[in-house]
């Protein structure tokens, strides 16, 4: 652990930290179909900033896949191209901009502004038709947020937020594995991955088993809509302790 902790250049506290958001956002993204970015991001910004977006988006994936995986037969086939071609689109025009940003801060003041939209817009209540350019339009949206971020679920949650469960968990997982992959590639493009995102990453799987593990026997007991408030709140709080830390230090 000792080694670990040197190789990142971080403290104990803020590992274990890393490690409880981690496991945390990744039982509500299996309950919910969102919240693993909108939970986690801003938790991880608070304290170890220098690993988003790219140790984020990494870990993503391994929760994308698992949780994917569990509802593949509530999947809409249809409605799964716009949403990825929109999403790539998005990842591409992201990762042009983030090899721009250098400045630590900066990328969690944005994660923290991204973070609060997605609540907003979460708890908006706006309904929108699914339809090939919604789910275009949706998955550029989501592309630019969590490339940059980390936290690309608000959109896809806005369009699928009044369907059945089932059915919202695994479209949801589904462009949010998708996501993950296609940002990843759009970092490395850019050599924004480096080794020390791969070590995080790495360190923190056993967070994801955990927090898998532990929300498999309450998936058939609690609807989407029991957790939803709390991580959306979870979300804010984080969000503007992170903004007003920026703006007052």
């Amino acid at each position: 652990m000792f080694d670990l902790l040197v190789q990142l250049d971080i403290t104990f506290v803020v590992w274990i930290t890393c490690f409880c958001a981690v496991t945390l956002s990744a039982g509500i993204q299996r309950l919910s179909g969102q919240a693993f970015g909108i939970v986690a991001a801003p938790l991880i910004a608070l304290v170890a900033p220098q690993f988003l977006p790219a140790g984020l988006l990494l870990l993503g994936i391994t929760v994308g896949l698992t949780s994917t995986a569990v509802d593949f037969s509530a999947l809409t086939r249809a409605e799964i191209i716009p949403g990825f071609f929109g999403r790539a689109l998005g990842a591409v025009i992201a990762a042009m901009i983030a090899a721009s940003i250098t400045n630590v801060d900066l990328i969690a003041g944005l994660t923290g502004a991204v973070v609060l939209f997605g609540t907003i817009l979460s708890l908006s209540g706006l309904r929108i038709t699914i339809q090939p350019f919604s789910l275009i339009m949706a998955g550029i949206a989501a592309g630019l947020m969590g490339t940059i971020t980390a936290v690309g679920a608000p959109p896809m949650a806005l369009l699928y937020q009044y369907e059945p469960a089932k059915r919202a968990r695994a479209m949801q997982n589904t462009f949010f594995f998708w996501g993950m992959c296609i940002s990843v590639l759009a970092l490395a493009w850019q050599d924004l991955i480096n080794a020390k995102h791969l070590i995080f990453a790495g360190s923190l799987l056993p967070a994801i088993v955990l927090g898998l593990a532990v929300s498999m026997p309450l998936a058939k007991r609690l609807e989407r809509q029991t957790i939803r408030p709390y991580a959306l709140g979870l979300s804010m709080v984080a969000a503007t302790t992170l903004i007003a830390r920026l703006v007052f230090a």
